[in-house]
């Protein structure tokens, strides 16, 4: 049964008339017309009365009405569900707020641009990154790690060594101190009544806190934001703790001290078993960004 046909008749069962219904359809009347009696003689029944100037449903016509409305609903969703195939998974891709900021813009320009899948981004400290991974609500994350310590990390954060994982950037750990602040070589000498980090799930703050010990009266004061941490740190409230790249990025980052506590290793972390093609290519992009930004700090200390 050509489909076609059913929606010509039920257009014309709808408006009672096939002039009405030919310039709806943007069709000739006659071929309105030949259409319905073809459907006519495929069913072997005639579908209306042509007794009247008006073309009104026969007791057939009235019952196959239903169907065919159903016929043409069936094929829009047949449309429908072959073409959500079509349509890119999304790759999830979790990740700490410093990487988004400092790291990802280049590399989420140039997966759109070359892979075309569409990506949802979702920010979180590494022990929650970790966890979504696992749970299968991430399909990878970025998270941070210091680096050459997997035992410490294992403790402090967990294991990752039932996932899949590979380090795409290196960052150099800060305790970011005003300007005022004396030179600091160990714990002893932070000056400051606290240290501003994030989230108890974040690496850089349980590095931190691991450098500053117990030898210095400093709590940790929890923020949301890397803003807010410099901006307790200009004003002589704490000491900070942030990556260089990111600091490279705030305001007033010339009004502050600094002092380097590690390098931390920025892990690419999947499940070994499921991964996408889209995720293959998304690292594949990661590590190519990360060689970009690699040769551009040899080129500048090399001018210098």
């Amino acid at each position: 049964m050509d489909l076609s046909s059913v929606e010509i008749f039920v257009a014309v069962a709808d408006s009672q008339s096939v002039t009405r219904s030919a310039q709806r359809l943007e069709r000739a009347p006659s071929n309105v017309t030949t259409r319905i009696q073809q459907l006519e003689q495929k069913l072997g029944v005639n579908l209306f009365s042509r007794n009247s100037k008006k073309m009104t449903l026969t007791e057939e016509g009235r019952a196959f009405l239903p169907y065919a409305k159903k016929l043409i609903a069936l094929e829009q969703e047949a449309r429908n569900a072959v073409k959500a195939l079509d349509v890119p998974p999304v790759l999830n891709v979790g990740t700490m707020e410093s990487t988004a900021a400092s790291r990802l813009p280049p590399v989420l320009a140039a997966f759109s641009s070359e892979c075309g899948t569409p990506l949802q981004l979702t920010l979180g400290a590494t022990r929650e990154l970790i966890r979504a991974v696992e749970s299968e609500a991430l399909h990878c994350a970025l998270i941070a790690a210091p680096h050459d310590e997997p035992e410490w990390f294992a403790q402090a954060v967990g294991r990752l060594d039932h996932l899949h994982s590979v380090r795409v950037f290196q960052e150099d750990l800060l305790l970011v101190f005003p300007s005022t602040h004396r030179s600091v070589e160990q714990p002893a000498d932070i000056a400051v009544p606290s240290l501003a980090a994030l989230e108890p799930g974040c690496t850089y703050r349980q590095v931190a806190e691991r450098w500053i010990g117990s030898s210095a009266r400093c709590p940790t004061l929890e923020l949301s934001s890397y803003h807010s941490i410099l901006a307790h740190v200009v004003a002589g409230n704490a000491v900070g703790v942030m990556p260089l790249s990111v600091l490279n990025m705030l305001p007033w980052n010339s009004e502050v001290r600094t002092r380097s506590i590690g390098v931390i290793d920025t892990l690419l972390i999947s499940r070994a078993g499921d991964r996408p093609p889209t995720l293959g290519q998304f690292e594949q992009i990661l590590l190519a960004s990360s060689a970009a930004t690699a040769d551009k700090m040899l080129q500048s200390q090399f001018v210098q």
